[in-house]
């Protein structure tokens, strides 16, 4: 049944209407007892990706689609190919890469996306009006509206098209991988991220093990970066994400890289949700820019030529994907797979929301057990592992 992969009609896909900002604050307190109880059993350090977490914890939505709405500003995303000079590519790809993770992150409360089971997918796509991608730099520093948040009218012909896949390949360990592409700017991204989660007393991290790769074929340059760790902090309150550790961004071929470290919270005062970055060119050892600001909120960014530029994240307009209605998705695409969890989470009944979870993944234990009895592997439909790593099957780069 996972043989050809099924055409995905771009056609059928709709605007998403889905707000997925979680609104209830903090732990009740019958949570509190079972969370409480849990913890009891969890040993420091400890791995988690085997324990079953509460249902009352989980956010609506798959963790594949957590890695679609990363791509909530598809404008900056494009705009890299737009960047005239191997510096204001790089850089271009900086500014979009601190303000994907603010819509990734929605709401304020910590929840924890549906863990994918294996062969789940995720497809979307994004209609990008063409006069909003444009080179940053050339324009001046004064890129920054205050107007309210507004979002793009689409009309097909000046709009260009982002296409975007997700597929767990792999569930012990966890792999996701994802792939994004745009066929006119020539440009693509390919990722895959095995998530490992560790108790740490009154917090829990995720770490994001992996890479991903951005292409840029016009100008044949290849971006490889990693994605920080995710801690929930106060699990038995009122839990909160932040970020933490340094990623890179480098490509190899123009000297060209940059370091972004995601700051965690000092234990006494300091600021929530920092990041610094600093791009440099190697060869010369020259530092071309500087950011530093908060990840969920106004970012500022400092050039070599002495120009300064401010981005606020949460005034940047958001280009809403386009995703097929839940009647028109396959048994495994996320969330014709998980609607009975998220309408049952919606109407409040966690129990009834556990069932469904807890037959899903009896489906998926079942299954694993029949693929070890018969020494079959799994074949994913989408990506196919190389060396260290996943690739998506049919790439921009091999078309």
């Amino acid at each position: 049944q996972h043989s050809a992969s099924e055409l995905i009609l771009v056609e059928d896909e709709m605007t998403d209407t889905e707000d997925n900002e979680e609104k209830d604050l903090g732990v009740m307190d019958d949570q509190r007892s079972v969370i409480l109880h849990l913890i009891s059993q969890l040993k420091l350090g400890m791995d988690l990706t085997r324990v079953v977490l509460p249902t009352f914890i989980l956010e609506k939505r798959s963790l594949l689609e957590m890695y679609a709405n990363f791509m909530a500003h598809p404008d900056l995303f494009l705009s890299i190919a737009a960047g005239a000079t191997p510096e204001e590519r790089i850089i271009s790809f900086v500014e979009y890469y601190l303000t994907a993770f603010h819509e990734g992150r929605k709401g304020a409360v910590a929840k924890k996306p549906y863990n994918p089971i294996i062969g789940e997918t995720f497809h979307c796509s994004w209609d990008v009006p063409k006069d909003k991608v444009k080179a940053l730099r050339t324009n001046g520093a004064s890129t920054v509206s205050n107007e309210p948040t507004k979002e793009f009218g689409q009309d097909q012909s000046s709009c260009y098209k982002l296409r975007f896949v997700a597929e767990q390949v792999s569930h012990h360990p966890p792999i996701s991988c994802f792939y994004c592409e745009c066929k006119e700017k020539k440009m693509c991204v390919n990722a895959h991220i095995w998530t490992k989660s560790k108790f740490m007393g009154m917090s829990i991290g995720v770490s994001m093990v992996g890479e991903g790769v951005l292409h840029l074929m016009e100008h044949e340059e290849e971006y490889v970066f990693t994605l920080p760790s995710a801690y929930a902090r106060s699990i038995l309150t009122i839990p909160w994400v932040e970020l933490g550790g340094k990623v890179n961004i480098t490509c190899s071929r123009t000297g060209y890289s940059a370091t972004v470290t995601f700051h965690t919270k000092p234990f006494y005062g300091g600021k929530v949700h920092r990041v610094t970055a600093e791009v440099k060119h190697s060869p010369t050892n020259t530092i071309v820019c500087k950011a530093q600001g908060e990840w969920n909120g106004t970012l500022e960014f400092t050039y070599s030529n002495g120009e300064t530029k401010v981005i606020d994240t949460n005034k940047l307009p958001i280009i809403r994907k386009k995703i097929r209605p839940i009647a028109k998705q396959g048994p495994l695409e996320s969330r014709h797979l998980w609607q009975h969890v998220t309408n049952s989470l919606k109407e409040g009944n966690i129990d009834a929301a556990t069932e469904h979870k807890h037959h899903l993944e009896e489906r998926q234990r079942a299954e694993e057990r029949q693929r070890v009895a018969l020494a079959t592997q799994w074949k994913p439909k989408y990506f196919a592992k190389e060396g260290d790593g996943w690739l998506y099957l049919n790439p921009l780069w091999k078309t």
